[in-house]
């Protein structure tokens, strides 16, 4: 019998805009989305981001985009990404970031796939696009600069300012509010993943996905904590300060960095892109109280002899998942910088996590703590039988949080799912009889790199180009 979680929470059933921004709420003018290097310059409040996603509205509605139509993103992080994400899934289109990292192949593929009506790209990366969107056919008057400053136009390809409505036009904008059942069914992002394997494919992210995860990521974190009201004598709950070098392209970013920072007001710093030194400099210089992220970064904190020469003393939790984490590495770096190490485990198909330990617990075992709210899992053999507490299963597991297939690929969409509505996950984990689990190994066809997943698929079609 799956095991359901042992805490059920109410979610609101909304669209993303108007959970973020509730009807009858003023928006906060605190700066949330704030540039880590030049925080006095560079910086967005929810106020300011609501101006922003409005006027984007209005420029996307005058360029004719239709609901449901996808825009590509192709960004380093920086304080407008936020602006982009909620305004075009808030919009009712579908948000689709591109790893910067990518090469003109790549990039073409998810051109093609996301069926992308219009492309937003850093300055920086506008080379790769243009190639991409030549070998596309993507036309370029639909690719815009996408930048936190004003640019000048690089190949004809002109500001993204220039496309979006005057602040005076924006007053009247409202997007469309969603019944609950269209918050279940429509798609907010398409976060690509390879699944058990082959190929990336568009993971179809709802509205109700994202606020789901969220609600249940939150919960999660203030179990057990000194000022949860379940405490005999709850304290004051501390003022927080994140992070933000997580990638805005991925769910784990997007999930913390833009949709939990807005609902928590928790001023979120950006990194463009991770660079260890600047990651401790940037801890020791804004006071970051929790960091989100991977086992690299834990490695380069338990090991690299850097570590010792900045004042990480504001840190007091890192929540880690995206990759498997062992509890030698985890205690490591408990014990070397004198706080919590909260494991969580998930997969972009489940938006972004389904399993957390506590954050209150300090746990010592490497586990990855109950299943999330809402949601309930099986274990099952290879043989698919339902195994028990202390035996090998892979992860299935069904919840709110839980995505609603892959995009234009009905074949992969049922590949993924069993008759019951459970995801497998190619995740094979062992849980106790308190209901807590340990990732042990992977089933599925697929490496992992610094977190991130790298399908032996790709790879193969990459050695394949070669002359030899």
């Amino acid at each position: 019998m799956p095991q359901k979680s042992p805490f059920q929470i109410d979610l609101p059933l909304s669209d993303l805009l108007t959970y973020v921004f509730p009807p009858g709420t003023e928006p906060s003018d605190q700066p949330i989305w704030i540039d880590a290097d030049e925080p006095e310059k560079h910086s967005l409040s929810p106020k300011q981001l609501l101006g922003w996603v409005k006027r984007l509205g209005v420029g996307l509605d005058r360029l004719g985009l239709q609901q449901n139509e996808a825009v590509m993103m192709y960004s380093s992080n920086h304080i407008f990404v936020p602006a982009a994400y909620l305004g075009i899934a808030g919009s009712g289109r579908v948000f689709s970031g591109c790893n910067p990292a990518y090469g003109v192949h790549e990039t073409v593929f998810q051109i093609q796939n996301t069926g992308a009506r219009l492309i937003l790209v850093e300055p920086a990366f506008i080379k790769t696009v243009l190639e991409a969107a030549d070998k596309a056919g993507f036309p370029r008057e639909r690719i815009f600069l996408f930048s936190d400053v004003e640019c000048e136009p690089i190949e004809g390809v002109q500001d993204w300012r220039s496309m979006i409505g005057s602040v005076q036009a924006s007053q009247n904008w409202q997007w469309r509010r969603m019944s609950p059942e269209e918050s279940k069914t429509r798609t907010a992002v398409l976060n690509y993943s390879s699944g058990t394997t082959g190929l990336p494919k568009g993971v179809m992210i709802s509205h109700q996905n994202v606020i789901a995860n969220v609600e249940q990521s939150l919960f999660m974190r203030d179990l057990e904590q000194p000022y949860h009201p379940s405490q005999p004598n709850p304290q004051p709950k501390p003022a927080e300060r994140w992070l933000g070098f997580l990638p805005l392209y991925h769910a784990y970013g997007q999930l913390w960095s833009i949709t939990a920072a807005a609902k928590t007001l928790t001023p979120c710093f950006f990194m463009r892109f991770f660079n260890y030194l600047k990651f401790l400099q940037n801890i020791q210089k804004h006071r970051v109280t929790h960091i989100q992220t991977a086992p690299p970064v834990l490695v380069m904190l338990a090991k690299r002899p850097e570590t010792q020469s900045y004042d990480l003393g504001s840190l007091v939790n890192i929540l880690c998942g995206a990759a498997p984490l062992s509890k030698e590495l985890q205690n490591e770096v408990s014990a070397r910088c004198g706080l919590k190490v909260v494991q969580t485990w998930g997969m972009t198909e489940v938006t972004c996590s389904c399993l957390h330990v506590p954050g209150g617990i300090d746990d010592r075992s490497g586990s990855v703590g109950h299943i999330d709210p809402n949601s309930e899992m099986k274990l099952l053999s290879d043989e698919g039988v339902e195994v028990g507490a202390g035996e090998r299963g892979e992860i299935h597991v069904r919840g709110p949080n839980v995505c609603l297939g892959y995009w234009r690929n009905e074949a992969a969409t049922r590949d993924s799912f069993d008759a019951e509505g459970f995801l497998r996950t190619g995740d094979v984990a062992v849980r106790d009889e308190r209901g807590w689990y340990w990732i042990v190994d992977r089933k599925k066809e697929l490496i992992k790199v610094k977190g991130f997943q790298v399908p032996p698929a790709e790879l193969e079609a990459v050695l394949l180009e070669h002359d030899h």
